[in-house]
């Protein structure tokens, strides 16, 4: 469904134009962004250009032969390398793709100016130049066979399991080879290449060998190096542990650690704060928990947190952990490597998801997967019940939501001159559902509306993947942004002094050196494993009070007037909650969290329903105001949000955080805790009865060589 033409700025222009109407400005506005594109497409497009036609230019110095053509087209060739490796990386894995990588490329370059100076000088020193060809070839030996050896240790650092917080030194750990040798082959080749090329230019300019040979002779010694410190690391005392060893560290690390509870997460990169949300709530359960991954990247994705990460790629090393502790994992989302640790008999899985709201996402029928489903409320246990996928009343358990501790209550209407609002739409989705997110059809409606308001201070806080299924929302994201910095702009007033910017970056500094670890370029996931050892006791305290003081310098480092574009993943959508004095939002878990404050919240309605279908089709909008796509009623929600009088909702709010989050007593990580006791308690029974049925499978001959093997697993679940 495209959208109206009202939802962009230039709606009014577009449609004067269609009739023939438009003033001059309108008029030129066309062109200029057609010019503009046209631009853009020029430059992205000028290196490979010149790339490609240094080697036509190349081709035809060598040829004639032309000292200036081959000089000029040489180093037109190598700049226009730089400056798609520096820039336009995406263009270089698109150029090799055509068999043309930069291996290529330089071997055409090399051969081409040694052809032009063979012609230059075929009658009486072509044997001069002969062994200028044998160097080239021998430095082009030792890069390939430097490319073999980087492979070779790269495997060799390659281990099967992947570690953070714990104390991997026993795997001989070391710090990684410089990236141009270990990974940036395209980069290793340009740079060590540039002496032979440089020195073959300065003998076609001034008719000297001598220059070329120099040059060939740095660039052998310059990949001769290189080669001989990745073979360093090859030797059996310079190599990480092997496989084996690795695992046989990591099964005798679970026997000693003897984890109780863990949290499976696997993902996309955009997708880690699903799992950071539960880091806390799972820290303060106690005991011995333990984060398990399966992606590698997804290791430095985890927030700060002193619990124990282990990342497990391979399906048959992660069945390891049915050898080990382990009672329960907590799923904060369904992916398709679940179903491989759901295999694990002898571990309980709870989904807990990572929100709540609505949509058909949060009743999924892969839930059912699962020992048990814990959700915060009633409405859940009833969103279930109706959407009849499978999950069993019996199954699922209300847990509340831990998380919203830190949101502050409702505490009276804006006491300052400004009404602080979060406009917190959601993403696309998968489906293709125009309810998904109001961003596409209401987004800039909304915060036009807004912005007209000079008693509004504007957050604006897109879900992190808003436009990666549909492209009109990430353009409809880049021209709300646009908006708002016009309207900040067009603003004018007091503004906190250099003390308050002090105040931030010092907050911020304190911060990352509590919760971040420095690595250096080349570092590779190895390397991260040395540095990211046991953490420091009392270092997760430590870091949510700095992460306190940090948003308070944030807030106060901003004018009150101030409108503000929150795209990264601090400040938390919890510490917007507490800034605001309204929510606007889209069906989604952002609206069930926020309700822990009671705070006013709307709703747009992009679904194509009418209010009282949408409000009865979707539990968590019948205590908001909903608004249309057109955001008309904006004005009268502001008018209700400063005016109590006028707020008809709050009763409503009231019960509708009941009925989403469950009761305030006992507290929700109390019930939380409380649940993942009696499925730790349920795994136990169930590791217990299957003792006894293999024993009792066992004949009566080798029941006594058994009974010590009984006694042991009994006293290690106890």
């Amino acid at each position: 469904m495209a959208p109206p033409l009202t939802s962009r700025p230039d709606a009014r222009a577009d449609t004067l134009l269609l009739y023939g109407r438009a003033d001059s400005r309108a008029a030129w506005r066309v062109p200029l962004r057609s010019l503009s594109i046209l631009l853009k497409t020029a430059v992205k497009l000028a290196a490979p250009a010149a790339l490609v036609l240094s080697f036509a230019v190349q081709v035809v110095g060598a040829l004639l032969p032309s000292v200036p053509l081959l000089i000029a087209s040489t180093a037109t060739g190598l700049a226009a390398e730089a400056a798609l490796y520096r820039w336009q990386r995406g263009m270089v894995t698109a150029i090799a793709k055509t068999r043309a990588d930069v291996t290529v490329r330089q071997v055409m370059r090399d051969f081409l100016l040694v052809s032009g100076l063979l012609s230059l000088e075929q009658q009486s020193r072509e044997t001069v130049y002969l062994p200028l060809v044998y160097g080239l070839l021998f430095f082009y030996a030792l890069h390939f066979a430097c490319q073999a050896a980087a492979i070779l240790v790269r495997r060799t650092r390659t281990l099967p399991v992947v570690t953070r917080n714990i104390d991997a030194s026993a795997l001989r750990l070391r710090p990684a080879p410089p990236a141009v040798l270990l990974r940036q082959s395209t980069l290793r080749l340009l740079l060590f290449g540039l002496p032979s090329s440089a020195g073959l230019l300065a003998t076609a300019a001034g008719d000297e060998p001598l220059f070329a040979a120099v040059g060939i002779a740095l660039s052998v010694a310059m990949t001769a190096t290189g080669l001989a410190e990745l073979l360093l690391r090859l030797l059996p005392g310079r190599r990480p542990a092997t496989d084996e060893e690795v695992l046989e560290w990591f099964d005798a690390w679970l026997a000693e650690y003897r984890p109780t509870v863990g949290m499976y997460f696997s993902g996309g990169a955009t997708s880690a704060y699903q799992a950071n949300m539960w880091l806390d709530p799972l820290a303060r359960l106690g005991g011995r928990p333990l984060i398990v991954l399966r992606e590698r990247f997804m290791v430095q994705k985890i927030s700060a947190t002193d619990i124990p990460i282990v990342c497990v790629p391979k399906v048959a090393n992660l069945m390891r952990l049915e050898h080990s502790t382990l009672k329960v994992l907590l799923h904060p989302a369904n992916s398709g490597k679940t179903s491989q640790v759901l295999r694990i008999p002898t571990i309980k899985h709870a989904f807990v998801n990572h929100g709540e709201s609505d949509k058909l996402s949060s009743c999924n029928p892969y839930a059912k997967a699962y020992d048990e489903v814990w959700v915060a409320g009633p409405a859940a246990r009833e969103r279930y019940a109706l959407a009849d996928v499978g999950v069993e009343d019996k199954d699922i358990v209300e847990v509340g939501r831990p998380q919203l501790a830190a949101v502050e209550p409702y505490a009276g209407p804006p006491a300052g001159p400004f009404t602080t609002v979060l406009y917190a739409p959601t993403w696309e989705g998968w489906d293709g559902n125009p309810g998904n997110t109001s961003i596409i059809e209401a987004g800039e409606n909304v915060v036009r509306a807004l912005l007209a308001d000079p008693g509004v201070r504007l957050l604006y806080k897109p879900h992190p993947m808003t436009g990666s299924v549909d492209p009109r929302a990430g353009a409809a994201d880049v021209r709300i942004q646009a908006m708002i910095r016009a309207a900040n702009a067009a603003r004018s007033g007091e503004r906190p002094g250099p003390a308050a910017a002090a105040e931030l970056a010092r907050r911020t500094r304190e911060l990352e050196a509590l919760s971040t670890v420095s690595f250096r370029s080349s570092a590779d996931e190895v390397e991260r494993m040395l540095l990211q050892g046991t953490p420091e006791p009392g270092r997760a305290a430590a870091v949510a009070e700095a992460t306190t003081a940090w948003e308070a310098a944030y807030w106060a480092s901003f004018a009150v007037w101030e409108h503000q574009i929150i795209t990264g993943p601090q400040p938390g959508v919890f510490a917007c909650f507490n800034q605001a004095d309204l929510l606007i939002s889209d069906v989604s878990s952002v609206v069930s969290d926020y309700m822990a404050g009671e705070k006013p919240y709307a709703v747009a309605n992009t679904s194509g329903l009418s209010e009282s279908a949408f409000r009865d089709t979707f539990p968590t909008v019948r205590a908001a105001t909903v608004l249309t796509p057109d955001a008309s009623g904006v004005p009268a929600l502001l008018e209700s949000v400063r005016d109590p009088r006028k707020d008809g909702l709050a009763a409503a709010r009231a019960e509708l955080k009941l009925h989403l989050l469950g009761p305030s007593e006992p507290s929700s990580q109390e019930r939380f805790g409380d649940a993942v006791a009696a499925l730790c308690e349920a795994a136990d029974d169930h590791r217990v009865r299957m003792t006894t049925r293999l024993l009792s499978e066992i004949p009566p001959q080798r029941e006594a060589v058994h009974a010590a093997e009984r006694t042991a697993l009994e006293a290690t679940e106890r």
